[in-house]
């Protein structure tokens, strides 16, 4: 078996990739972990609300990562306004972005964390090798 990726879309606006595309980058960065994991296409009202309650901030995030148990490797939710605003800041494409945000989420579900810079350099590259694999630049930019 391999890992089950579980789709909700709340919102395709303003873009968000289809269910084949976001199974194929989950699953490049789970690796060969098997279970579960969900992904939940949100707006703003919805990331918002997630944003506040459970890490305190009261506006909308890209991605949130919930940690599963067991089989259940865990939910990311990924706020469509917030990736597309951000990618069109950072001069990126959309899916180019969408695949960062993804596989970003998914490492943290991993155990992968960047609160200390020896932790963020090891996700970051983490990040980079597996963008890179899926045909994507440097999400950093260096």
């Amino acid at each position: 078996m391999t890992l089950e990726v579980l789709l909700q879309y709340r919102t395709r606006r303003p873009w968000a990739p289809g269910p084949a595309t976001l199974r194929r980058w989950a699953r490049a960065a789970a690796g060969r972990r098997r279970g579960e994991l969900g992904i939940r296409v949100v707006g703003s009202r919805e990331s918002r609300a997630l944003n506040g309650r459970w890490r305190g901030r009261a506006q909308p995030t890209n991605v949130l990562s919930f940690p599963g148990d067991g089989r259940m490797i865990g939910d990311l939710v990924v706020c469509a306004p917030v990736v597309a605003r951000e990618a069109r800041e950072q001069g990126k494409t959309l899916p180019a972005h969408w695949a960062h945000m993804v596989v970003h989420g998914t490492l943290h579900l991993l155990g992968f964390d960047h609160q200390r810079a020896a932790d963020a350099r090891r996700m970051e590259g983490r990040e980079r090798a597996l963008l890179a694999r899926l045909g994507f630049a440097d999400p950093y930019g260096s």
